[in-house]
């Protein structure tokens, strides 16, 4: 009976599964939709590319038609057509008021686009950078994707570690009641500072509790960045500590964003994409040469009574106005160059301007964190010093609930320091285009 009760228990500590931050982003790859819309969208773009690759293919099809008519005309051709016709057709009275007939009719026809101006070489080429952008996309996408699970992962472990905090500084606050207590059994102390003490404890429980839930409000968020149900337990094991990144240069950052952001690329493709289509238009000023082979097959009745011919020919098609269809077509592309090329230049400037931000921000948690060890070994040796002198009625109960509530914001504000130095590197690594499942910011 002890072994079952000791299991369940234990049950709900089992239960949490150990969870580093990169294996949080490759759970959050796994599961996230827009990832798998993105691969969808990239498996569509390649059929449109396919698609648009068949125009140097032969097109063949076929067809069966029934017509029946007393038509003279009709009835003549059809006659001929079929093979079926003879010397008494030639009566004036059947050939002008003949009888009615059927005509059941199989044709295959296959075309082929011998010459088409470079049409559907463009179309290709603008398929192909379709398909780039759609990859390009998905990799906006990734990167966004891990930065949000690195900002709900290390939301989760700073509302863990406050909680912590907050937990410590209870106890603490429970030792000075006992000890108070003990002073007043003495009479080394007043009820005035046991009050005080009890009063301050209970400030210190009520923000233990709001520590506890913005816990489980955090953990929620991460399952949910996760794509996991909201309730999963995790033991998060990346530790929450000051990080030693390389410090890279600020150059070799913006030279890495111009190469590696997909949001650059994606406007170059752009601008690649409007000349495309500006080729596109120009092709309908040149003329297209087609060939053609049909067979056909025509009968009286469905399976007999007919005859067969075939036709092969070369057609040449060249539009020699169209409206000025062409012209519009061909100005409008040169605005879409030109929106595409000023759009490159307010997207270069925006990617310099969040690397320089990040790489600023990074800096300045670092000299953060510096300060906020600082002050928590200040605060913590303060503490020390008003506890002995309280005890020995040295000082006041309010100047050692003082110091108390001075140390537990200095660790706070350590907490903050190192959670915005974490944020802030993968801020870095995602400005400058470098952020990925391998990145070291993960470790």
């Amino acid at each position: 009976m002890q072994k079952l009760l000791l299991v369940f228990l234990a049950a709900p500590l089992l239960a949490q599964q150990t969870l580093s931050l990169k294996d949080a982003v490759r759970t959050a790859l796994g599961n996230n939709p827009t990832i798998e819309r993105d691969a969808a969208e990239i498996e569509a773009a390649g059929a449109r590319r396919s698609a648009a690759a068949s125009g140097y293919l032969p097109r063949l099809s076929y067809s069966e038609s029934w017509q029946r008519s007393d038509n003279p005309v009709f009835v003549f051709s059809s006659l001929l057509t079929q093979h079926q016709f003879t010397e008494k057709n030639f009566a004036i009275g059947p050939l002008n008021r003949p009888q009615a007939m059927n005509n059941f009719q199989s044709q295959l026809t296959l075309d082929q686009n011998l010459w088409d101006a470079g049409l559907t070489r463009k179309q290709v080429e603008n398929a192909d950078l379709g398909r780039r952008m759609a990859v390009e996309q998905a990799g906006r996408t990734r990167s966004s994707v891990i930065a949000g699970v690195v900002r709900a992962y290390y939301g989760a472990k700073l509302a863990r570690e406050a909680l912590a905090v907050a937990r410590a500084a209870v106890q603490s606050a429970e030792a000075d009641l006992e000890r108070a207590v003990n002073l007043r059994a003495a009479g080394m102390t007043t009820d005035a500072d046991v009050l005080a003490i009890r009063v301050h404890l209970a400030a210190l429980r009520e923000q233990q509790i709001r520590c506890d839930y913005d816990a489980q409000v955090a953990m929620s968020a991460l399952n949910e960045v996760l794509g996991l149900p909201p309730d999963t337990l995790h033991e998060l094991a990346t530790p929450f500590t000051p990080a030693d990144f390389d410090e890279t240069p600020l150059v070799e950052k913006l030279e890495s964003a111009r190469a590696l952001r997909p949001e650059i690329r994606q406007a170059e493709i752009e601008i690649r994409m409007s000349e495309t289509q500006a080729a596109l238009a120009r092709t309908g000023r040149l003329p297209q040469i087609t060939f053609r082979l049909a067979f056909e097959a025509d009968r009286q009745q469905f399976i007999n009574k007919g005859g067969a011919n075939w036709l092969a020919a070369v057609s040449l098609r060249w539009n020699l106005f169209d409206g000025f269809a062409t012209k519009a077509r061909l100005a409008e592309a040169g605005q879409a160059a030109r929106q595409a090329r000023a759009a490159q230049r307010q997207i270069e400037a925006g990617v310099n301007l969040e690397v320089r931000r990040a790489y600023l921000e990074l800096k300045a948690s670092r000299e953060r964190i510096s300060v906020a060890e600082a002050a928590v070994a200040e605060a913590e040796e303060t503490l020390r010093i008003v506890k002995n002198r309280y005890e020995n009625g040295l000082t006041t109960i309010t100047e050692l609930l003082r110091s108390e509530t001075a140390l537990a914001e200095a660790k706070l504000r350590r907490l903050a320091a190192i959670h915005d130095q974490r944020l802030a590197a993968a801020a870095l690594e995602l400005a400058a285009g470098s952020l990925s499942p391998d990145s070291r910011v993960l470790d």
